[in-house]
């Protein structure tokens, strides 16, 4: 895994050794807490061993922010501060930590100080972290009251349209088999004979075809139907084409007509099928967008908690939908294990972990090339993996990409926070993050706990 900037926070063995005259150990069991957002924090609190996990609660929810471990520290904001604070703490695992009081920590300045240079760089870092957290947040937020906005607006005509197109198309071919049964034109037997061929391809026995032999076969039936008096049998054919019409059932059909009927007939059966597919594309479009907005509401979590049980695959599915525009082109490949487990987090702060390295995948691949995404468990971890075979990340590059701000994108195409992001919400959700990279082949891995309380995987 890339060096975590949580490091650069930590105290070293040496000078947690020069701190512990100047505090007391304390031990916590599981669950217990250190502090919470009720009561000042009067202490600044080294982890010597275990893990505490900071979080803060969002109404009755309680929403993870990161997780301490040996030689890390917290409680010093509220220490400077001397109020409460708005967070909590809770050790995550057995823990022991060293509990110094404010009034003795003021002292370490001046006695210890290579210690205050560890402690004022980490706390000015958390705060950035904490404030761009916030702003992730409010976004994120605005995005789920705008879709929420879009999702009643959209819906309600978008469904009307998908009743309304499916009544089209069956009040298309009424009128039209209505007007057949009054045309002079047609003998009883042609008109039979056309209709049966109507309701044949109605059926649904038309075989699809792929782009070069559906021209292939447009070209045929313009030329047989050129031949049979048509006039402009170029419009003609690409109607019966897309219905599974070919020159044989044309010419079974053709038994039954005369030469002036038949080209006649052939602008009837050609003119119908036109209609009703035009009604199926309506509907088709209509039923687009409800999955396009039903897909927002899901990546967004509207209407829902903000931590529960996230299902990964449901969260992949929804990104690659939001993310399908750009897809296009980029042969794309899904490999995910049957009856994958639900996952303890923020649905809505993994669906931009997703949303991330996809993207930069998509970038990798630069629209020609191929992603595959991954989603299995390993041992107590649910792993999700993103496989591109792009260029790859320079060797040099890769001990810096979770950093922020850094990027290998060209100006003004990256802000280097999309990774340093991806880092962020999966440590706060006690997983990891990896990367591997070689021309060819580029994979993120993200690991994650299947249950939040248990220390490692």
């Amino acid at each position: 895994m890339m060096r975590d900037a949580r490091e650069e926070q930590a105290f070293t063995p040496e000078q947690i050794e020069a701190l512990m005259p100047y505090g007391r150990e304390s031990s916590l069991r599981t669950g217990d807490l250190l502090f919470d957002e009720r009561t000042v924090v009067d202490s600044f609190y080294v982890v010597l061993e275990g893990e505490v996990e900071i979080s803060r609660l969002d109404g009755a929810e309680e929403i993870p922010i990161g997780v301490h471990g040996p030689g890390e520290f917290t409680g010093g904001l509220a220490v400077l501060t001397g109020r409460t604070s708005i967070h909590r703490g809770r050790a995550r695992a057995p823990s022991r930590v060293l509990e110094i009081d404010s009034e003795t920590f003021r002292r370490i300045p001046v006695e210890v100080p290579d210690v205050a240079d560890i402690f004022i760089s980490g706390l000015a870092r958390r705060m950035r972290y904490t404030q761009r957290a916030y702003r992730q947040r409010e976004k994120l937020a605005a995005l789920g009251k705008l879709s929420a906005g879009l999702a009643h607006e959209l819906n309600n005509p978008a469904a009307a349209a998908r009743r309304a197109s499916e009544e089209l198309g069956g009040a298309i071919l009424e009128a039209q088999l209505t007007s057949l049964t009054h045309d002079e034109r047609f003998s009883a037997g042609e008109r039979e004979a056309l209709v049966a061929l109507q309701r044949e391809t109605a059926a649904g026995n038309a075989a699809l075809l792929d782009p070069l032999s559906l021209g292939d076969t447009e070209d045929g039936l313009a030329d047989w139907l050129g031949d049979r008096g048509c006039e402009e049998p170029w419009d003609l054919a690409p109607a019966l084409a897309e219905a599974g019409v070919d020159m044989d059932r044309l010419e079974a059909m053709a038994e039954s007509f005369d030469d002036r009927s038949l080209a006649c007939g052939l602008e009837w059966l050609a003119g119908t099928l036109d209609l009703i597919g035009l009604a199926g594309e309506i509907e088709t479009s209509a039923r687009r967008i409800s999955e396009l907005v039903g897909a927002m509401k899901e990546y967004t979590y509207m209407d829902r908690a903000v931590v529960g049980e996230v299902d990964v695959i449901s969260g992949l599915q929804n990104t690659i939908t939001i993310l399908s525009p750009r897809l296009k082109g980029i042969s794309l490949l899904r490999e995910y294990e049957k009856n994958l487990p639900g996952i303890p987090g923020s649905g809505g702060e993994l669906n931009q972990v997703w949303t991330n390295l996809i993207d930069n995948a998509i970038d990798a691949v630069d629209g020609c090339g191929s992603i595959t995404i991954r989603a299995y468990v390993e041992g107590a971890r649910v792993v999700v993996e993103v496989v591109d075979d792009g260029r790859g990340i320079p060797r040099e590059a890769q001990v810096h990409v979770f950093e922020p701000f850094y990027t290998t994108k060209d100006i003004g195409t990256g802000t280097g926070l999309g990774l340093d992001i991806v880092r962020r919400i999966v440590t706060g959700h006690g997983g990891e993050v990896f990367l591997q990279s070689e021309p060819g082949e580029t994979c993120f891995t993200v690991r994650l706990p299947l249950d939040t309380r248990q220390n490692g995987g």
